[in-house]
């Protein structure tokens, strides 16, 4: 084995790792890899570099655009709606007709386009025939993903075994050299899913049994299970204030859905300036018990009497002043106590810099070197930080400085626990008191001891008197919040917010959205899109309250309710899709024949072989934009450039592992393994390693590493390469087996309630049937 191999080895397994674990980027990893090969030599900059310019992944980002057009033309629209209107009522004729159309459209069409299109058009199928999404949504997106088998242009891998074919001196694959096998494999794969599959689809019915159509969405996200009344009393402290000075939302995770005014009349979906009156009564959602909780506690000044003198003795807690080192991870970050106490288990009470102390306006300070912080906890924690890099030194902080510097006696008051301590524990957790508030427990004083300082994960008892610093001027505030009336009277059904102006409709974040990972809060969702997040679906469970501190992630499900008007805005953003069809945003189907026109005139020269594929699609796109069909603007937002980046940074590494032997060595040992067996078992052999592989790695990444590797082994054991790399490429496209093996998967997951078992149930019987199928064929149409 020489250097270079060696060295190929370790680059090949750091990023099989990398790709494994996803502790970066798939996107990051390849460019890594690409520059590390530049670096060592393997490879020169300009062979590190060419894979941007290579044919496969001009093809790749071509075929993203031409996709937008049909889609923004609506072509593909019409033909899938014309289709669909043969489902019928009978499950397994939807299924069948769903598959077929999502497969035919992907043929021509990026899938993850097409699975974008058809979402909307299927789950309006299954609203009108009480049909439970989970039973036809995983079938539209393995549909997709079989439809792509088909053409040489249906799927990345495709395409890049295709040119891999070229590169190493062989006879690429034509447009429809794939359509013999592709074609049986999705004919094969509908039948199984029509027939036996469908029955181990999940039964999550969102109709609950229920017939009537309206009722649907709130009874599948179960709202009743979360709304309730509460009145405001005539002289609360939240009479006169906005909804956005009462920190209803903010404190207490509550959605206020209505208001009804005393005299008459009522606002449904109040804004955050919607002004609170007396006696309003209030339907809202969130948590019951969490908000009865603050029934039971009782907010008491230093200077109260029934506080006894020398009871708040801060000598008997822990404050340090720290230095921020130059060079701490802190620098730049937001100074918020509520991060600072998840991730260090010690509490930020101020900060000062340059003789100005900030206390309760630290969140709109970001940490700089220098910065003096004070901070309260337990010593050995702090030290922790302190050889970790974060601060300089440490000094204890006395009573009289606490005082005299920082002030910390007039942001001081006790909550005192009455009755229940296991709802005041409740409503600390359930709610965002502390957030809204500023709120930091310093102390406990119980059974009259001295104040102790409360230990991570602690539970209060009945007759504590809680130590908290905070803003007195807040304090009003916080009792208006305490002296809710909770109402006993029945609240009204979630559908009774509906009116043919206000409705309740999903969104699922598109796949190549930018906020996955922000919350609600951080994306200010509320005032960017005047809509209310009612529910988010994830991993098969509805979570309906405290949701402006949840992170998106990819593949659930967002309950919206709002004006008609809004949610149809919302259809047009590139971030969200939505999931009623007859709300999505118009397109241009005026110019539906002008693209078809010229798709046919991308693709007949290619047919006949006489310009390259890689052209034609460039050429087509300049088309598309010259005849009005798409906007240049939405060209670039349509090319998955994450995608792009990944193949083009990993191509380098495919090159070098032909060139340094290493792929004739791994070749070498595929033989070793599976060679007794002859061609079909080194097909079969290859295919099983591919399919498990797209558990973890990204199918275009897949393919690169396993080309060089198959034609190698073909050449050893002196056999046409083509059909080791059709399976390679169909096993690579099959990406059946989870939802993160590919972004269709993905986009169906919340609203279909799919779990991650969901998808290893039905993907793993499809991925054996597509195999036997295709391994059965391969012989057939592609002799060894």
């Amino acid at each position: 084995m020489t250097i270079e191999i060696l060295l190929i080895f370790l680059i090949l397994g750091a990023a099989l790792l990398l790709f494994f674990t996803n502790w970066v980027r798939m996107d990051i990893v390849a460019l890594m890899v690409l520059g590390t090969l530049a670096i060592t030599g393997l490879v020169t900059p300009v062979e590190a570099l060419s894979g941007f310019s290579n044919p496969a992944v001009v093809t790749v980002w071509a075929m993203f655009i031409l996709s937008a057009a049909l889609y923004q033309t609506g072509v593909a629209r019409i033909i899938g709606r014309q289709v669909l209107k043969l489902t019928g009522t009978g499950e397994a004729r939807m299924i069948i007709i769903i598959m077929l159309s999502s497969g035919i459209l992907s043929a021509i069409m990026n899938n993850i386009g097409v699975a974008v299109l058809m979402l909307p058009v299927v789950m309006d199928i299954a609203r009108a025939t009480q049909k439970p999404p989970s039973r036809l949504l995983m079938p539209l997106a393995y549909g997709c993903l079989m439809g792509g088998l088909t053409t040489l242009i249906g799927t990345p891998p495709n395409l890049l075994v295709s040119f891999a074919l070229a590169d190493a001196g062989k006879e690429p694959f034509s447009l429809f050299d794939y359509t013999p096998i592709g074609l049986s494999v999705m004919i094969g794969g509908i039948l199984f899913i029509a027939f036996i599959g469908r029955h181990i689809l999940p039964k999550k019915d969102v109709a609950k049994d229920t017939s009537k159509k309206n009722k649907d969405l709130p009874v599948s996200y179960e709202l009743e299970g979360r709304t309730f009344l509460i009145r405001i009393k005539p002289q609360s402290e939240l009479v006169g204030k906005t909804l956005a000075e009462s920190r209803l939302r903010a404190a207490l995770g509550i959605n206020v859905l209505s208001i009804k005014r005393k005299g008459g009349g009522s606002i449904l979906d109040p804004g955050p300036d919607a002004v609170i009156r007396e006696n309003d009564k209030l339907f809202v959602q969130g948590r019951y018990n969490a908000i009865k909780a603050l029934k039971d506690w009782k907010i008491l000044l230093p200077e109260q009497k029934d506080i006894e003198e020398g009871y708040i003795n801060l000598a008997d807690l822990s404050f340090f002043e720290v230095k921020v080192k130059e060079k701490s991870p802190l620098i730049d970050k937001k100074a918020d106590n509520q991060k600072f106490q998840q991730q260090f288990k010690l509490n930020l009470i101020a900060l000062q810099r340059d003789n100005i102390t900030w206390s309760n306006a630290l969140k709109n300070e970001v940490y700089k070197a220098n910065d003096i912080l004070l901070i309260h906890g337990p010593a050995e924690e702090l030290s922790e930080l302190i050889e970790s890099g974060y601060f300089e030194k440490q000094k204890e902080v006395r009573s009289e400085e606490l005082i005299k510097k920082y002030r910390l006696n007039e942001a001081l008051f006790i909550m005192k626990i009455q009755e229940d301590s296991e709802l005041f524990d409740k409503a600390i957790a359930e709610t965002q008191l502390g957030e809204a508030f500023g709120l930091t427990v310093l102390g406990i004083l119980r059974d009259g001891t001295n104040l102790i300082m409360p230990k991570p994960r602690e539970k209060f008892q009945q007759g504590d008197q809680i130590l908290v610093q905070g803003s007195i001027k807040d304090l009003p505030l916080l009792n208006g919040l305490m002296d809710i009336e909770l109402l006993d009277e029945r609240a009204p059904e979630a559908t009774s917010l509906e009116t043919v102006d206000m409705q309740m409709a999903e969104v699922v974040l598109a796949p190549r959205s930018l906020l996955a990972g922000k919350t609600l809060r951080e994306i200010n969702f509320r005032k960017k899109y005047g809509l209310t997040v009612l529910a988010i679906w994830r991993e098969g469970r509805a979570y309906r309250t405290n949701l402006h501190n949840l992170p998106l992630r990819l593949g659930e499900a967002l309950l919206l309710y709002g004006k008609r008007e809004k949610i149809e805005i919302m259809g047009s953003e590139n971030d969200f899709i939505l999931l009623t069809d007859t709300m999505s945003k118009p397109l241009r189907t005026h110019k539906a024949l002008t693209a078809t026109l010229i798709m046919i005139g991308i693709l007949l020269p290619v047919i006949l072989g006489f310009i390259p594929l890689a052209i034609m699609a460039v050429l087509g796109i300049a088309f598309m934009v010259l005849t009005g069909c798409l906007k240049m603007e939405e060209a670039y937002r349509a090319i998955e450039w994450r995608s792009v980046f990944l193949i083009a940074g990993m191509l380098p590494l495919g090159a070098a592992m032909h060139k340094s032997g290493a792929a004739e060595l791994m070749a070498n040992g595929v033989i070793e393994l599976f060679g007794s067996f002859g061609p079909h078992g080194i097909a079969t052999g290859l295919y099983i390693l591919t399919m498990v592989s797209t558990l973890a790695i990204p199918p275009p990444a897949l393919v690169v590493i396993m080309s060089p590797i198959v034609i190698n082994t073909a050449e050893n054991f002196d056999i046409a390469p083509h059909s080791l790399m059709m399976a390679v490429a169909i096993a690579a496209a099959s990406c059946f087996l989870s939802p993160i093996s590919h972004p269709a998967n993905l986009l169906v997951m919340g609203p279909g309630g799919y779990k991650f078992t969901d998808y290893i149930k039905l993907g793993l019987p499809l991925s054996i049937v597509v195999m036997i199928i295709a391994l059965l064929l391969l012989p057939i149409f592609w002799p060894f």
